[in-house]
């Protein structure tokens, strides 16, 4: 009794927070913000704080998956929910879930930063701003827009000739050729397959030249793969350590590799990171990639049909 009490009455809070007037939060960042920290004494160096590196965009394709990253600093004894500003919906509070919609589903790794809303089979009507925001007073809230591209509507607008792409598979990592990641939090590397007539039978992730076992000593790590026009294949390796940083590569039955290198970072701050020129938060050679996955998949059908 006295747990549903508490959850009723953090939604309240929630609620509470979402009626402030427009304006009366800068989430830029500067003085006074939602994402800034107060200044001055022991207390404000141990308040919660957003890992600026976190992309603040994802793109996903109609019937797959959506992955949107929050990371928190400090958390201490706060929660951390996620809500859909368009119509201010409660989709998560730490580990429960709020809505009736089995699609949306909150995974975080313990001893980890990393605070994960999965949307599953994502739709069009997905696309929009979703709000990652942690229960201090005032609130503090972090913003990731997800875009959900539709393979047929962007052919029916980009290509009406009917000429066959002669274009070969490729396997690429989204955010290459450098990752950064801190000590302790998960790597998520991403390997798209584009520019195939089929799904590739099998995936094989390497770290450095071994292949990476996925029930080894070390535990932790998994891979979920998602077939179709454009197979998308996820490693996940949590609670990183120095040890895990080097050259990842995805190599597809019907690709050539694509690697990545990846650095565990303690700490540190490198300049690439900090401009945001690394990392997933480049979303445009994303959303290239997908087109062109996209572009390909609808020429296909027209050419089955067509035989």
């Amino acid at each position: 009794m006295q747990r549903a009490r508490n959850a009723v009455a953090h939604l309240a809070l929630l609620v509470l927070a979402h009626l402030t007037p427009p304006g009366a939060c800068d989430v830029a960042g500067g003085a006074g913000s939602v994402n800034a920290l107060p200044a001055g004494g022991s207390s404000a160096r141990l308040a919660p704080s957003f890992d600026a590196a976190t992309p603040r965009n994802v793109t996903a394709l109609v019937g797959k998956s959506a992955y949107l990253s929050c990371r928190v600093r400090n958390l201490g004894n706060r929660t951390v929910s996620w809500i859909r500003h368009r119509d201010l919906h409660i989709l998560t509070v730490g580990g429960y879930t709020y809505t009736s919609d089995q699609r949306f589903q909150a995974t975080h790794s313990p001893q980890t930063d990393d605070w994960t809303l999965h949307i599953k089979w994502a739709q069009q009507r997905d696309a929009g701003v979703y709000e990652c925001q942690v229960s201090t007073q005032p609130v503090r809230s972090f913003f990731v827009t997800l875009h959900v591209v539709d393979c047929d509507e962007i052919y029916q607008r980009m290509f009406a000739d009917d000429d066959p792409l002669n274009i070969m598979p490729s396997a690429r990592i989204l955010g290459g050729p450098d990752l950064h990641v801190d000590i302790g939090s998960t790597i998520n590397l991403t390997c798209l397959i584009q520019f195939s007539p089929e799904p590739p039978a099998y995936i094989f992730w390497y770290h450095e030249d071994e292949v990476i076992s996925y029930d080894s000593s070390r535990g932790g790590v998994s891979v979920v793969t998602e077939k179709g026009a454009a197979t998308t294949s996820y490693l996940l390796v949590q609670d990183a350590a120095p040890a895990d940083s080097g050259r990842y590569s995805c190599s597809p039955s019907n690709a050539e590799v694509a690697s990545v290198r990846v650095h565990v970072l303690n700490g540190e701050r490198p300049a690439a990171m900090q401009t945001g020129s690394a990392g997933l938060s480049n979303s445009s050679h994303c959303i290239i990639a997908l087109l062109a996955a996209c572009a390909l998949h609808a020429r296909l059908l027209r050419a089955q049909l067509a035989s």
